[in-house]
């Protein structure tokens, strides 16, 4: 079947999205059009952008709001329990193994 084309808006100064495998840029791709294990979740987001999807201007590139600043999306997270939380999320999305999308941007 194939895939049906779809729109995403992206920050004109994120980096090209990576090969499948190779290492996460933050080019925001995956996390613009498919929501992850952790926003479906904790976040109850069905379609679209991630709600947590966030922009860093000083990095250019896009960052996982649920892994650095998950009280800032879970008003209920005690702030002793951010740290733990964010790497739950990291873990969850297997940050750190690699791009793992296969969606190519036009």
């Amino acid at each position: 079947m194939p895939a049906t084309p779809a729109f995403i808006a992206i920050h004109a100064a994120a980096p090209a999205k990576p090969a499948p495998g190779a290492a996460c840029n933050g080019c925001g791709v995956c996390c613009c059009a498919v929501p992850c294990p952790v926003s479906r979740v904790l976040l109850g987001h069905r379609q679209g952008a991630c709600p947590a999807l966030t922009w860093r201007e000083g990095d250019q590139r896009y960052v996982c709001g649920m892994i650095t600043r998950p009280a800032d999306f879970l008003r209920w997270l005690p702030a002793r329990w951010e740290a733990a939380a964010g790497r739950r999320s990291a873990r969850w999305v297997a940050a750190g193994s690699g791009c793992d999308s296969d969606i190519e941007p036009e």
